[in-house]
């Protein structure tokens, strides 16, 4: 299950849900105020994993 990035219109608050894909349609309700008045933000991902070291990293 992804998890979405909301928040609240009313308190200004940002939360986070763990939620089936399914429900996108429904609102949740913001943890700090009750209230449904939330919008979806936009969020990055992060991966995880090592870096490539560059032929210029190995020159000595």
């Amino acid at each position: 299950m992804p998890i979405f990035e909301y928040h609240c219109n009313d308190c200004e608050t940002g939360f986070e849900v763990l939620e089936r894909a399914g429900n996108a349609k429904k609102l949740p309700k913001c943890p700090s105020c009750g209230t449904h008045d939330t919008k979806k933000r936009f969020s990055t991902f992060a991966t995880a994993g090592t870096q490539k070291e560059s032929a210029s990293d190995n020159a000595t």
